[in-house]
């Protein structure tokens, strides 16, 4: 027998346009992260026709709701909400409400509120349905001109300068373009520590995305710690990362995977193989294999 949760995931998940039944769940809303133009048709019809907006800070939401002549309850839900006010919305949703959940902008749980509810509610297998739209970490992605095969969203990192090196210690050996949020006020300390930590990479700063003073400037970590433009700004700031370089391969880690390839292969084979999965010098790797194979 199939889960039941799938079954309602994938019954709501092939209906679409504003016709389409609205069944009891929790509607996880992206809104616009500044141009109210990037509201989606879908949004906008749902946010009309749920029974309830849960929303992070109930004056901003009204904004948006009235921008549209929406007329749907708005109550306030954050990270502060109790275990009871959480357990009231599912006991809700369990009695047949449509209930939708927004941030002040763009997608709700991407360094915003929201997990604790969304997680009560898939544990209690009630309809959990995503409204995708505007988020600020993709859009900066997506104009940066950085690597995006392969990302890591970072968030916001530590206020203070000796824990945030120690958070871009975990992050300097991954192979991926990292995306952080971050404010005005320390940005440029932050972008120092990027570039202690992290090694001059080219880097984008992006401010205020879709606003009227939609800023993005390119460049190196170092050459964006510098720039002015980056001292203190004012808005919401994304900051991207481009990929480190690949460490160099030691003696020892050359050792290891000769030893590795000589079970399986010659001397020759062995220091070929090595030479291109490392970046070494074949022959030198070869005389090396020599050495190996004599002293086992």
């Amino acid at each position: 027998m199939r889960d039941a949760g799938l079954e309602r995931e994938e019954l709501t998940a092939g209906r679409g346009g504003p016709a389409a039944p609205l069944l009891p769940g929790l509607y996880v809303t992206a809104t616009p992260i500044g141009n109210l133009g990037d509201l989606t048709l879908r949004a906008r019809d749902v946010l009309g026709r749920v029974d309830l907006v849960l929303a992070e800070d109930t004056r901003v939401t009204r904004k948006l709701m009235s921008a549209y002549g929406l007329k749907t309850r708005v109550e306030r839900y954050d990270d502060h909400a109790d275990d009871r006010r959480t357990e009231a919305v599912l006991e809700q949703i369990a009695g047949g409400a449509r209930i939708a959940l927004v941030s002040d902008a763009g997608t709700p749980l991407v360094s915003d509120p929201g997990y604790r509810l969304v997680k009560a509610a898939a544990e209690r297998g009630l309809l959990v349905s995503p409204l995708p739209g505007p988020s600020a970490a993709l859009a900066a992605l997506s104009v940066s001109g950085l690597p995006t095969d392969r990302f890591l969203f970072a968030g916001f990192p530590p206020p203070r300068s000796a824990a945030r090196r120690a958070f871009l210690e975990e992050l300097a050996p991954l192979r991926a373009t990292l995306v952080f949020y971050e404010t005005g006020p320390r940005l440029a300390e932050s972008l120092a520590d990027m570039v202690a930590v992290l090694g001059d990479r080219p880097a984008v700063m992006a401010r205020e995305l879709t606003k009227l003073y939609e800023t993005v400037v390119r460049g190196s970590l170092a050459a964006l710690a510098d720039d002015p433009v980056c001292q203190a700004p004012k808005g919401e700031i994304v900051v991207i990362v481009g990929p480190g370089s690949a460490r160099a391969a030691s003696a020892d880690d050359a050792d290891r995977a000769l030893a590795e390839a000589l079970e399986r292969a010659s001397p020759a084979a062995a220091a070929a193989e090595v030479a291109k999965a490392l970046g070494l010098d074949r022959r030198t790797l070869y005389r090396r294999a020599l050495e190996l194979k004599g002293a086992a």
